[in-house]
């Protein structure tokens, strides 16, 4: 599947065990040579009625808390398969999230509750071309970098740099570069460094919602906020602004499933 051109492997917990997906066999389906190829692995499971449990690993086979577009695909997977219907519940290890399905396409929403506002980080200097940078959690954590033009950045460089930055912490941060509409009306662009990926992703959605509350705190824009994903497709965040926090926050994007297919010789 694929959300905005991150793509993912998404498999069908009632027949597959999470116990038979160890780090090796998870890196071996997302390899882009000798696997099915994904910036990371779903495994989703009914847990309740209305509610779905996601399993989510990064391409490197660790696990993270939260995928902001894995969670968009994972609702569209899991209406299909008949696990939940209408508005669910998804089941993350970053907390419970309420989904939905937006129409007969491809589209989906998420919800999240409740995020604190993302901060500033002076330890990390600015670099030319930099303008500002804040740091937000938003089930994983973003440093949202706000540049004069994202096609100029050099994302393996500056982006690996920035993920790995010790003011960060030991685990680091996905590093998302972002800047203004080209013109009155076009959509706000952003290319994403992704932790556990450790290069480039076509799109980020809890990045980009890291990135929408932070410029709208700082009334760089006001929500709800359109931002074009590296891989071409919108991704839009609405919410409600408070004194500390973001209430009330959907992201809308793409939840497309590309092909299905039997995995052989992945063990």
């Amino acid at each position: 599947m694929t959300g905005s051109g991150n793509d993912f492997v998404v498999l069908d917990g009632r027949t597959h065990a999470l116990a038979d997906w160890p780090v090796a066999r998870i890196t071996a389906a997302c390899d882009r040579r000798t696997g099915v190829g994904a910036d990371g692995l779903v495994l989703l499971a009914p847990e309740a009625p209305g509610t779905v449990r996601m399993h989510f690993y990064n391409a490197d086979g660790s696990r993270a808390a939260m995928c902001g577009n894995a969670a968009l695909c994972s609702t569209r997977f899991a209406a299909r398969v008949g696990m939940a219907a209408g508005e669910m519940t998804l089941a993350t290890d970053a907390g419970p999230i309420v989904t939905r399905c937006v129409g007969d396409g491809d589209l989906a929403e998420i919800r999240f509750g409740h995020l604190a506002l993302p901060c500033a980080v002076p330890a990390i200097a600015p670099q030319a071309g930099e303008r500002e940078l804040f740091f937000g959690l938003v089930g994983v954590p973003h440093l949202v970098v706000l540049v004069d033009d994202v096609t100029k950045v050099d994302i393996e460089g500056r982006g690996r740099e920035l993920r790995h930055h010790p003011a960060l912490g030991e685990a680091g941060a996905n590093a998302n570069f972002v800047s203004a509409p080209t013109a009155p009306g076009a959509p706000w662009l952003i290319r994403t460094f992704e932790r556990g990926v450790e290069g480039e992703t076509l799109a980020c959605g809890t990045g980009t919602i890291a990135a929408a509350i932070g410029l709208a705190a700082r009334r760089h824009g006001t929500l709800p906020m359109t931002f074009r994903s590296w891989g071409g497709y919108p991704l839009v965040v609405s919410g409600q602004l408070a004194a500390e926090s973001a209430d009330d926050v959907w992201l809308r994007g793409q939840g497309r499933l590309v092909f299905t297919a039997e995995l052989e010789g992945l063990e």
